[in-house]
């Protein structure tokens, strides 16, 4: 985010704006991770261009003369950084991050994850249930649909204590636990 007095574009939009399957492939992606608008897609995408390209500058680092272990140390830092989020195996390689999809950035969201994890039926519900409040990570209230989620706070994502989703008797709960079995 930054300084709020210098603020700056956080996504860069296409080049070209009616290219076909460019189109489909961004309505895909919408449809199958609940995002509420492109901007969001964009977004995810300019994340991973930052990876890439970081990935690419450890590349000629490496061929441009600097030591082997200041190489080896931003390597590790780069790598362990997209490990903690999820990106990236224990044993990456530099090529792993330049090979990363932007559906793995969109894995990582906190709406995905609670799909995932079985506290809500769809994409547009979860999204529904973290912005109401009804969402917690750590026993802490998060209302960020787009919020990425570290490997470690993966088990601790649950229902907010007054929430009254916490109750395995409200009917949502029996709805979810339904479609949950087919």
């Amino acid at each position: 985010m930054g300084y709020p007095g210098k603020n700056h574009k956080q996504y860069a939009t296409p080049k070209r704006r009616f290219e076909k399957t460019r189109l489909e492939d961004e309505k895909r992606l919408i449809i199958d991770y609940g995002l509420r608008n492109k901007r969001e897609l964009w977004k995810a995408q300019s994340v991973l261009r930052k990876y890439r390209s970081a990935a690419r500058e450890l590349v000629a680092l490496r061929s441009g003369g600097l030591s082997t272990e200041d190489y080896q140390t931003k390597k590790d830092q780069f790598l362990n950084h997209l490990y903690r989020y999820g990106l990236v195996g224990e044993n990456a390689d530099i090529g792993d991050a330049l090979g990363l999809k932007v559906e793995q950035q969109l894995d990582r969201r906190l709406q995905t994850q609670v799909i995932r994890k079985g506290l809500a039926r769809s994409p547009k519900q979860a999204r529904q249930f973290i912005v109401h409040g009804h969402i917690a990570i750590s026993g802490r209230r998060v209302t960020v649909p787009s919020y990425r989620v570290a490997r470690a706070q993966e088990p601790e994502i649950s229902y907010y204590g007054p929430s009254p989703l916490t109750n395995d008797v409200h009917p949502e709960r029996s709805r979810i636990a339904r479609t949950g079995m087919r």
